[in-house]
């Protein structure tokens, strides 16, 4: 057993996401599909964000639960609830800071130092606890595709604020750095106007990175890893607009090409998807922040620009 104080969390959750790649299940694509309501949550509702959302959307998948809920045995029990003998706990992580007094200088004084940690804490998804209120027992989700009409309203009030332009034309979808816009496809050429919206949230995502808005930065890093790195964190972040818009996860089918690099990236850096996940989730965002939570434009903002199909 592993002394306490001495768990490797970040290896633990970098093995997790690693085995879901190779079994063809990338967590921030598929297991979401499985529970109706988008994210893993809290046992108070509130959503997991970061690394959190993408561990436990992968334990879930992995275990086949149907809950979206996980909590605590100590808020299960505080619910009239009862973790089931034998069952396995997840790890749920947090960051934290600390301050130590720095080295003194010539004069005797000394600057404290803050120090960033990262801890972790057990929680259970509500398929492993007896009497719960009932809403923590979902019934699986019917594996039936909406009809694209029922999404539309949510997809306009998403990407129409997004100050972003994009340009429809020509058959491939991309971000174009020096001209600061989005390029798709026309809307016409997608399977559905569901797999459109979904394309456009990856390319959004590299939009989001550019040096006057989020200004991600990888090379230096991930040297010539960090355009396959770059691809992850838009991946990440288009799955969770997916989830967010209850839109079909499905990228369009080159960006598999990317998922050797994935993975030697991670393989070579145990940190390295806590980072995608936070830059993933900033990047979210970024592009959500431009909408009211009733999908209204927000603050009178400028409307994203929208050139003319180009045939």
């Amino acid at each position: 057993m592993v002394p306490r104080g001495k768990r490797d969390i970040a290896q633990e959750i970098t093995d997790i996401i690693i085995a879901r790649i190779e079994a063809g299940v990338a967590p921030w694509k598929r297991p979401w599909r499985t529970f109706a309501g988008g994210r893993p949550r809290r046992a108070l509702g509130q959503a997991y964000t970061g690394i959190n959302s993408l561990l436990l959307w992968a334990i879930a998948d992995c275990q086949g639960f149907n809950s979206q809920y996980w909590m605590t045995r100590k808020q299960a029990h505080e619910l009239g609830g009862t973790v089931r003998r034998g069952e396995p706990s997840s790890p749920s992580i947090y960051f934290n800071t600390f301050s130590r007094a720095g080295q003194p200088t010539l004069t005797g004084e000394s600057s404290p130092v803050t120090i960033r940690f990262m801890r972790s804490y057990s929680v259970f998804n509500c398929d492993q606890i007896d009497g719960l209120p009932a809403h923590y027992y979902p019934q699986p989700m019917a594996h039936q595709q909406a009809e694209p009409s029922q999404r539309q309203a949510a997809i306009d009030a998403f990407f129409s604020p997004i100050p972003i332009e994009i340009r429809h034309g020509g058959n491939r979808a991309f971000y174009s750095p020096g001209g600061d816009y989005v390029q798709m496809p026309p809307k016409a050429n997608f399977l559905t106007s569901d797999h459109h919206a979904t394309t456009l949230g990856h390319e959004m995502a590299h939009a989001t990175g550019a040096a006057h808005r989020l200004a991600r930065e990888f090379g230096r890093r991930f040297g010539d890893k960090a355009y396959a790195f770059e691809e992850l964190v838009a991946d990440i972040t288009a799955g969770i607009v997916c989830s967010e818009l209850g839109l079909p996860p499905e990228l369009h089918d080159n960006h598999a090409s990317y998922i050797s690099g994935w993975l030697a990236i991670l393989k070579g850096d145990k940190t390295a998807i806590i980072t995608a996940a936070a830059k993933a989730e900033q990047a979210y965002r970024w592009l959500c922040g431009w909408s009211d939570p009733d999908g209204t434009a927000a603050g009178g903002r400028v409307p994203v620009a929208v050139v003319v199909e180009a045939g």
